[in-house]
């Protein structure tokens, strides 16, 4: 009788320990939706934004636009050349002036990286729903800052971690591994610079590091429920 309430006992906190972690991740999660305004973002029609990219001592324009439900297209200036990658809810493309002048179908990699640009809100909103988890770590020590660790497992078995503030709930950095060319490769993003725009706040300056080196986003506008044209997401046709 003895053992058998020691062991009940011992699943019943277990049990418990379970609740309290889940419910410690879904205020975390509460307030980082409500810090940055995602419910509004959610709300939203489309989004734009107009960005540069500093890498390798150049300067890249680019100006992404995403359309609800599931339409993104990026567009980005090399060398006088404009590279353009579109996704536009059933298929992914393209163009990529130094390989060919023509529209390339997207597949694989590059085909799963489009169809997750589409998604407006980002993996933590309504995670369950797209099929992802969260870990829900704890509080940790951030570069002398209190700050709260998830690591997410997407639908698909990537893994990220993702680092929020605990005073102000938003995320500062993230950690991810992911695959290019077959290989895996780990990428550090630090995110800065935050700005409330039309209800939403994100950072206006993201650094990334990886093996290939150093490379920053510097957001220079945003735009909401802009009206966009569905056949700018379509493959052309010659």
């Amino acid at each position: 009788m003895k053992k058998l309430i020691v062991t009940t006992l011992a699943l019943f906190i277990l049990g418990l320990t379970g609740f309290v972690q889940a419910q410690s991740l879904d205020d975390v999660l509460a307030k980082y939706i409500k810090a940055t305004g995602l419910e509004t973002l959610a709300n939203a029609s489309s989004f734009q934004i107009t960005a540069k990219i500093s890498q390798m001592g150049m300067e890249l324009p680019m100006i992404m636009k995403i359309k609800k439900p599931n339409k993104f297209r990026m567009e980005m200036e090399m060398q006088g050349q404009k590279m353009i990658q579109a996704y536009d809810g059933e298929k992914g493309w393209m163009i990529a002036p130094w390989v060919s002048p023509d529209p390339q179908d997207l597949s694989g990699t590059q085909l799963k990286d489009a169809i997750d640009q589409a998604d407006m809100e980002g993996e933590l909103y309504n995670y369950k729903k797209k099929g992802h988890s969260i870990e829900f770590i704890g509080k940790v020590n951030l570069d002398g800052k209190p700050a709260y660790k998830l690591k997410l497992t997407t639908k698909d078995g990537n893994l990220k971690t993702y680092f929020i503030d605990a005073d102000t709930y938003l995320i500062t950095k993230v950690k991810a591994t992911v695959k290019a060319n077959g290989q895996s490769v780990d990428i550090t993003q630090n995110m800065m610079d935050y700005k409330t725009v039309d209800g939403v706040t994100m950072a206006m300056k993201i650094e990334s590091q990886s093996p290939m080196g150093k490379a920053v986003v510097t957001m220079e506008d945003v735009k909401l429920n802009v009206d966009f044209d569905d056949a700018i997401f379509k493959k052309p046709v010659k």
